[in-house]
């Protein structure tokens, strides 16, 4: 009885419709929504919100929505934001309550209930994990893959899960192809 429904980003303002649409269905609905991040000037955000907390259809017991972000807030947050108010001699253009604004744009991250976040790695937890997926596809983890796959994240600027799982679909394709004919 469970269902899964992916949205784009840019259809989230048809959310309610889809709400409405699934409200009396005896199933249960994933509502799913990948890389989710807005703009300064989005406003689809909004559509998000009310859906989540805050709006009279937003108690639907059939449907839950799932997204994934490489963002922590999925709104850009500014510098000037995070600096003590100052009064600015443009006064049509100065907000009132510049902490509301702030709050506003964190809001829509709270409303998550789960957050799961994946932090930076030291380097023999990367390497554990390269070799994890080598030895997967039948490879040999030796100081020639570790040494590559260290330059590899070493060049991207990070170490982390992905960077292991990329490293190691490019060394598995690479001597892929060198197992081909005419190689």
């Amino acid at each position: 009885g469970l269902r899964l429904i992916e949205i784009e980003r840019d259809d989230l303002a048809d959310l309610p419709k889809v709400q409405k649409l699934i409200q009396n269905r005896p199933e249960k609905y994933i509502v799913y929504c990948d890389d989710l991040a807005f703009n300064a000037e989005d406003e689809n955000y909004r559509s998000l919100k009310s859906v989540l907390d805050g709006s009279l259809q937003s108690g639907s017991s059939n449907f839950i929505i799932y997204a994934t972000s490489n963002r922590r807030h999925l709104l850009p947050e500014f510098m000037h934001e995070n600096t003590p108010v100052t009064k600015v001699d443009v006064p049509q253009y100065t907000e009132l309550h510049p902490q509301e604004a702030i709050e506003e744009k964190i809001s829509l991250s709270d409303r998550f209930g789960l957050w799961l976040s994946f932090y930076p790695m030291d380097q023999n937890l990367y390497l554990e994990i390269v070799e994890h997926y080598i030895h997967k596809a039948n490879m040999v983890f030796n100081d020639e893959v570790r040494a590559e796959s260290l330059r590899w994240c070493q060049m991207r600027g990070q170490r982390s899960g992905r960077a292991a799982y990329q490293f190691s679909k490019h060394w598995i394709g690479l001597n892929g192809l060198k197992e081909l004919p005419n190689n």
